[in-house]
């Protein structure tokens, strides 16, 4: 059940999220990394619950012990359901009445301890007992981490975590382990290995060394599809893993107690394409495998596999899919041998021509042929659904990562008319017109670009003009830092900029000289012949606040505006011009300025002309 969680919303959330928040935790409070891993897995559980997966667990035995000898299998058949999980493996390779022996295998790291909560809160929740748990060994498994390491010969290595769980096991091994057979079963005969292959056409049947003694009618059959111009024979008394590789369950060697001790497993076996067994150049040699086959009753079923594989037509085995076998391993104790009582993993009509199958090869019990037909009739449909869930997703997040971009956009364009502070209050709901705030003293810029080229063509002044004007204010843009000056706005050729609102700045003044000297410095870098600019700033009281509603304007208001308005029109070309009132205090500060003289400039609220002082800021 480690991996449900990935699928069980629609966002799939990426391995390293729970460690990351164990190990952000673990730093502010200062407790184990460990103690939230368990606490996340109890977590887990609790979470699953709310999906019904609690009763799928519940469904899988009486004891908490068959729920441990199942949990692979549930995470095998969760796969169809999950196509893309990746889910750990576990075996329990001890049992007794105090607990029993569980080895887990993943190749991620840093979510043993995530399972042991898991496994801590399904006994207690679902099975109503207390369980400890302790590692016995672990090989592989890094803390905090989300992928094995990598080993010498390429890929991820196997975390290997052995735990022991003590729990009062002692009704499970009575009822389960220690039951004696009903006297009716003892007085059973021996059933011929013959009739048992053709229960199981797929089934294998291996003695202590692994060897392969007696072989079903169609596996038979396909391994010939797909090793073509071999000799059949070879298949009968060579090893398992020389024709055969073993996928479910993962990290298991393929040895004679491995496979008895785990006779509860469904097991997965791929049937390998140009397998390397190597056999006698006639196919005919008997090997000691087969004298071993004979002497447990399987000689009628070997002589009829002989048969079978001479009279098979040999097709080409370019494209087949390879097939996999699912099924239990067995151990019968009158042949002293096991059975992989086993049918083809296929999912649909599709998947049983790929693999060079018919129905009437299945096996005539079980679903195995009603599973084909119901994936011809669902199959098609689900992957539809899947696909088309998938096409939503991907549609949902190109809107998210559009909707995104718009609002940055939006932000931005928004920002350029109001500036960011009162565009925040008034997405808080506040009122426009609370926006309005008066500033003791601020200082005011303008500054105008100047042209003496003119000419007859109106239609290509008018161009030199845009194109002249563009190039100026989008200097001047890249000058505008905040909170240190706001652009208020442009004017045909006037560009108008603030210090000291709307964020409240002591040295405004200070400021607005930087940037006035800049402004000249960047004109003159410019190179446009012909082009300067006049530039006068004063520093006074003003007002502001958003004026408008389509398009809504962060607007100043005052003498203050008007008299630096003033400054400028009366200036010269290529100079700074303040007033006597600005200039004092940049004095203070160390600017060097020159007196101009008084000038006549209407500042008063009756627009009466009056003398200002005007000095030049160098």
């Amino acid at each position: 059940m480690l991996s449900i969680v990935l699928k069980l919303k629609i966002k799939l959330y990426p391995d390293n999220l729970i460690p990351d928040l164990a190990a952000a935790l673990s730093a502010i409070t200062g407790k184990p990394f460990d103690e939230f891993m368990i606490f996340f897995g109890r977590c887990f559980v609790r979470f699953f619950s709310n999906f019904g997966y609690d009763e799928l667990i519940k469904a899988t035995g009486r004891y908490f012990c068959d729920f441990l000898h199942s949990v692979d299998n549930i995470h095998l058949q969760m796969r169809f359901t999950y196509r893309k999980m990746k889910s750990p493996s576990m075996q329990l390779t001890e049992v007794d009445e105090n607990g029993a022996v569980l080895v887990y295998r993943s190749t991620r790291t840093g979510f043993s301890k995530y399972l042991r909560g898991q496994l801590l809160e399904i006994a207690k929740q679902l099975y109503g007992m207390d369980v400890s748990i302790k590692v016995l060994e672990s090989q592989n498994d890094t803390p905090g981490g989300t992928s094995g390491p990598i080993s010498i010969q390429g890929g991820l290595k196997t975390v290997i975590v052995k735990y022991r769980l003590d729990f009062d096991n002692r009704e499970y091994m009575q009822r389960r382990v220690h039951i004696k057979a009903h006297p009716s079963q003892l007085q059973l005969t021996p059933v011929n290995s013959k009739l048992l292959l053709n229960l199981f056409p797929f089934a294998l049947i291996l003695n202590e060394e692994m060897k392969i003694t007696a072989v079903g009618e169609k596996l038979i059959e396909s391994w010939m599809l797909n090793n073509v111009n071999r000799s059949p024979m070879e298949l009968i008394g060579a090893k398992v893993t020389e024709h055969f590789k073993l996928r479910r369950p993962s990290g298991i060697t393929f040895t004679w107690e491995n496979i008895k001790r785990l006779q509860t497993v469904l097991f997965e076996i791929q049937l390998l394409k140009g397998s390397s067994a190597k056999g006698t150049k006639d196919g005919t040699k008997q090997t000691d495998s087969q004298s071993a086959a004979a002497q447990v009753d399987t000689s009628s079923s070997t002589e009829d596999a002989a048969k079978i594989m001479t009279s098979i037509p040999r097709r080409g085995s370019q494209g087949l899919r390879s097939i996999l076998l699912k099924g239990e391993m067995r151990y019968i104790k009158d042949i002293n041998s096991l059975v992989f009582l086993c049918s083809p993993l296929i999912n649909n009509l599709e998947e049983l021509r790929e693999m060079g199958l018919y129905l009437n090869d299945l096996n005539p019990h079980g679903l195995s042929r009603e599973m084909v037909f119901s994936g011809f009739s669902h199959y098609s449909r689900l992957d539809l659904m899947c696909e088309r869930e998938e096409q939503r997703a991907e549609e949902l997040e190109t809107s998210l990562a559009l909707a995104d971009s718009w609002k940055r956009q939006g932000d931005e364009l928004l920002y350029s008319m109001i500036p960011r502070s009162i565009a925040e209050r008034l997405r808080e709901g506040q009122n426009p017109h609370e926006t309005c705030q008066s500033f003791e003293e601020v200082t005011v810029l303008f500054a105008e670009v100047q042209e003496t080229i003119t000419g007859d063509d109106s239609i290509k002044y008018a161009m030199t003009t845009v194109n002249t004007l563009n190039a100026a204010f989008s200097a001047f843009d890249e000058l505008i830092h905040s909170p240190m000056a706001y652009k208020v706005e442009t004017v045909g050729k006037v560009y108008m900029a603030v210090s000291g609102a709307p964020d409240i700045n002591p040295f405004h003044a200070q400021h607005m000289a930087d940037l006035a000297l800049d402004m000249l410095q960047s004109i003159r870098q410019l190179n446009l012949p012909g082009v300067g600019v006049k530039i006068g700033f004063h520093s006074g009281p003003i007002v502001a606040g958003i004026v408008g509603l389509k398009v809504p304007r962060y607007c100043l208001f005052g003498d203050t505006v008007n008299t630096a308005s003033r400054m400028e029109s009366s200036g010269e070309t290529d100079n700074i011009q303040v007033s006597g009132y600005t200039a004092q205090k940049l004095k203070k500060i160390g600017y060097e300025l020159s007196y101009r003289g008084k000038v006549a400039v209407k500042v008063s609220e009756k627009n009466h002309p009056m003398a200002e002082e005007c000095v030049a800021l160098n």
